[in-house]
């Protein structure tokens, strides 16, 4: 059944996943990502790790507490969805290259 796999170089394969996954996740944090909500109205920018860097807010929106709250939201989710398929994509990316079980 695992007549293909080479353990000695499973170590070796580790490594490279965890130095590729540190350097992603620095590369990560340059990367933006915007969502907005509301026509425009609210904009929540993000980094790829995930970190909201930025809301805007027009302030035709301010009077409206309730608006607020739920356009926010709705950009807040939004962005994140974004960074998270870009995390996904990023580590599909990373493990295209490698076979762990040195099957062709």
């Amino acid at each position: 059944m695992f007549e293909g796999l080479d353990m000695s170089k499973m170590g070796q394969m580790m490594e490279e996943l965890q130095s590729k996954a540190k350097a992603m996740e620095e590369q990560s944090k340059l990367i933006t990502m915007t969502a907005k909500a509301g026509g425009g109205m609210i904009e929540v920018t993000a980094n790829g790790a995930g970190e909201v860097i930025d809301i805007n807010i027009d302030n035709s929106i301010l009077d409206d507490k309730e608006s607020l709250q739920i356009l926010l939201i709705s950009a807040i989710n939004d962005v994140f969805k974004m960074v998270e398929d870009n995390k996904k994509s990023q580590a599909m990316g990373m493990m295209g290259g490698m076979n762990p079980f040195g099957m062709k």
